[in-house]
């Protein structure tokens, strides 16, 4: 969760840097924020992502490189099954919610869409909360 996109950092932001232009877009989670389903050392390594996020915008938006963290809520992918396995703890996270449901994989397209373009030059060290409103608990 933070060794890879560090090496990736490391590897392409000084060329985006140097282009002048670039977009880093990390995706972290509710766990970096706050401790549920016995997040453990998932919950530190998202935690430690948006920091990483915080110290590569600190070093490149000067040269026109960006770098955000998107935050989901609760999302049904092959990553949770276990969690996504047991119907209560579904609908209790839906119940979390402002909108009454867990997310889907295409309720990110448009902010992953709006950080990686040039209307997004001013936002950069931000942790992005796509969640329906999870987060608001």
């Amino acid at each position: 969760n933070l060794e890879a996109p560090h090496l990736l950092g490391r590897r392409f932001g000084p060329g985006m840097a140097e282009r002048g232009f670039g977009r880093i877009i990390h995706i972290t989670s509710q766990q970096a924020h706050r401790a549920f389903v016995q997040s453990g050392a998932y919950g530190v390594s998202k935690g430690a992502l948006e920091a990483l996020a915080r110290s590569q915008a600190e070093a490149w938006s000067p040269h026109g490189v960006t770098c955000n963290t998107l935050v989901p809520g609760f999302v049904m992918t092959p990553l949770n099954a276990r969690l996504s396995s047991d119907p209560e703890k579904v609908a209790a996270l839906a119940a979390r919610t402002m909108v009454g449901r867990n997310g889907l994989a295409e309720d990110f397209a448009g902010a992953a869409v709006f950080l990686a373009g040039r209307a997004s030059a001013y936002v950069t060290g931000q942790s992005i909360f796509v969640d329906g409103g999870f987060s608001v608990h």
